[in-house]
């Protein structure tokens, strides 16, 4: 009987080194999301006066991308166990559209994110002290590898809450869409303002929440023409608020805000209008002090208010420097009486301020005085007028 001949010892490593590479492919597929999971851990526990966790980690190497499941993030000494970022769900990938320009940049997918804003836990300083911008940067570096270009929110929450008073302040943002878009300027790179941004919300009171605009984020700090509103949102949501503070409730009303902002060159421009309509306040009690206290308050609100739309509101004029950046007040008393005596403020954004008007008074206005610059400002809103009066006639 033969002796069975041996295999080459050639042949036989053609099938073992192949057999190994794949057996450890899959294992460090199999290792991958633990180690990943293990590495941001460690990236939130750098986070100073913070802790945090992610539930796990799962990786989808044909898309190039990863998903993170499950992180919270909370203050060390906070009192509350109410977690100031919880995000279930956040998928960062590859963004392949972006590759057929020659860039290799990440997109981000967050769906139902919530950054609660607890006033108690947000007060106190840990004794590592809070994390600065630094800090939060150093740490979305370290979990997104590549450039973000393509950010967007799925049904977010955003909200801030006091659990001091009684009852409760709870002002909520829900159901946040929130898309923005070019952000490493992968396409249209002629434009002065290459990332546009968008977002839409429900605010408290059931209002409606809209936010448009462009930015540049290539500058230290960036370029931006943005414009916001809140509308028609129910003045009594804000009582947990003014219950608190000023001990008055709202019966009935409307609350609503608009606002533009222009940032060129660290040159800010902009505006915060408040409107309250039709609303009537009642006291907390039915005391003398409180009687004459919400009585005060109805007077002034007769005196500041629209007679024509029984609205009261007033135009926070917003510009300057943004290492020092401060609201007027005079002109915002004199915006209030405005409104009550000459002309009601309009239910809409003004359209009045553009990305060019910051530009111009960061680059013209360095050398004039306050009074010359307010005597520019006057001049281009008369030249605004005669030429929407203008266009009107056209």
């Amino acid at each position: 009987m033969s002796k069975q001949k041996k295999q080459p010892f050639y042949k036989r490593k053609r099938v073992i080194i192949p057999l190994a590479l794949l057996l450890l492919l899959i294992a460090g597929r199999i290792y991958l999301p633990y180690w990943a999971k293990d590495y941001i851990n460690e990236v939130l526990a750098d986070i100073p006066g913070f802790y945090g966790q992610v539930e796990d980690i799962d990786i989808s190497l044909y898309r190039g991308a990863y998903i993170i499941n499950g992180l919270y993030l909370n203050k060390v000494d906070a009192e509350t166990q109410v977690p100031f970022l919880n995000f279930p769900k956040t998928d960062i990938s590859v963004e392949w559209n972006a590759l057929f320009n020659g860039a290799v940049v990440a997109e981000i997918v967050m769906t139902t994110p919530e950054i609660i804003y607890v006033i108690e836990d947000q007060q106190t300083t840990p004794t590592e002290g809070d994390a600065d911008v630094e800090d939060w940067t150093q740490a979305l570096d370290e979990l997104v590898p590549l450039e973000i270009n393509h950010f967007e929110v799925v049904n977010g929450k955003i909200a801030m809450v006091g659990l001091a008073a009684e009852p409760n302040i709870d002002l909520q943002f829900n159901q946040l869409y929130l898309t923005a878009n070019n952000l490493r300027n992968v396409i249209e790179k002629e434009r002065i303002l290459p990332s546009p941004i968008t977002a839409t919300a429900v605010s408290f009171g059931n209002g409606n929440v809209k936010l448009d605009g462009s930015m540049n984020l290539f500058k230290e700090i960036p370029d931006m023409d943005i414009s916001f509103s809140l509308e028609k949102a129910e003045a009594t949501a804000l009582n947990d608020l003014t219950s608190y503070y000023a001990g008055l409730d709202f019966e009935t009303g409307t609350f609503e805000v608009f606002s533009e902002i222009a940032i060129a060159d660290g040159y800010m421009k902009g505006y915060i209008k408040p409107l309250l309509t039709k609303t009537t306040m009642i006291g907390k009690e039915d005391g003398f002090l409180e009687t004459l206290w919400e009585g005060f308050t109805s007077f002034f609100k007769f005196i500041l208010k629209n007679k024509s739309t029984n609205t009261i509101a007033t135009e926070v004029p917003i510009e300057g420097d943004l290492n020092n950046l401060e609201a007027g007040i005079w002109p915002t008393v004199g915006g209030i009486f405005k409104n009550g005596w000459i002309k009601a403020f309009r239910g809409e954004t003004d359209e009045s301020i553009e990305y060019k008007d910051a530009f111009k008074d960061s680059e013209e206005n360095n050398d004039l005085t306050a009074e010359e610059k307010k005597e520019l400002r006057k001049k281009r809103r008369e030249e605004r007028r005669a030429e929407r009066k203008k266009d009107n006639n056209d």
